[in-house]
């Protein structure tokens, strides 16, 4: 056989292959996520979920809803455990945050994010930010962190954070950077109604630009406080970190940002403040 043809009869080869594992895994998926509708919610699933900070505020329909979505997560994800052997507590309680916060979101299920991973406690990471002509770059002990297919967590303060009444969350924060990273551009603007895109932004840099200020020039932070020096990083963990406290602590974003409080409303398409214990 002559040589391009061999080249072209192996290419050939090669792309059914491919074509068919791609239609397979897909054909499976489907079948899978069509299972989960009618699979039962595991009540031992349910009393960790009933320790969470928000659980037990939901209302039936809600908690109807991201129980469904959990199955649907934890059943189409790897878990993988650094140095922790991953238990089924672990994969209900992140997912249960993961979907809460996207629980108006039908559309989103986090399509890209294919692994979870766990350490036992923080974990050292090399990062890169860089704002305002400002890089900072090394390597720093973090309680999570996240790429466009893969979210890291700290189990010690995943676990903490969800059950007890703070300002933190990891695991809220580290999902919403997916959200960000959905448009394929991490910049604190996920993806957005053109109508909204322009308020977001404004409403968004303003606040982002002040608080840098704050903490730049050591001023006392006043009502910035509230969302910390870590959101002055760059404007993607700024909208991170503004997730957190809109899930978190949404009585005091009210009362200190309401502008910000109701974009963050706005985009999630719920209002936790009637999840809130404060």
């Amino acid at each position: 056989m002559p040589y391009p043809l061999a080249l072209l009869f192996i290419f050939s080869i090669v792309f059914a292959v491919a074509g068919f594992v791609y239609f397979y895994r897909a054909y499976r998926r489907r079948r899978l996520l069509k299972t989960l509708e009618n699979r039962p919610f595991d009540p031992q699933w349910r009393r960790w979920l009933e320790k969470t900070v928000h659980y037990p505020h939901l209302d039936p329909a809600q908690k109807e809803a991201v129980e469904r979505s959990i199955l649907k997560f934890v059943w189409t994800r790897d878990f993988a455990g650094i140095g922790i052997e991953v238990t089924e507590e672990m994969k209900v309680v992140v997912a249960f945050y993961a979907c809460l916060i996207v629980l108006d979101k039908k559309a989103f299920c986090y399509e890209a994010v294919d692994t979870v991973m766990l350490y036992a406690r923080d974990f050292a990471a090399h990062q890169h930010h860089e704002s305002g002509g400002i890089v900072t770059e090394g390597v720093f002990d973090l309680d999570g962190q996240a790429d466009p297919s893969t979210v890291v967590l700290s189990w010690h303060d995943a676990r903490h954070e969800a059950t007890h009444h703070g300002r933190d969350n990891v695991i809220v924060h580290e999902f919403a950077h997916q959200l960000d990273f959905a448009d394929g551009v991490p910049d604190g603007i996920p993806p957005l109604p053109k109508s909204f895109h322009e308020r977001w932004k404004h409403v968004l840099e303003a606040d982002f630009h002040a608080l840098q200020e704050a903490y730049l020039h050591e001023h006392d932070p006043g009502k910035y406080r509230l969302l910390g020096d870590y959101a002055a990083t760059d404007e993607t963990e700024f909208f991170a970190v503004a997730s957190e406290r809109f899930f978190m602590r949404p009585h005091a974003l009210k009362t200190h940002f309401p502008e910000l409080f109701n974009l963050m409303r706005e985009f999630y398409g719920v209002d936790p403040r009637g999840w809130d214990p404060e």
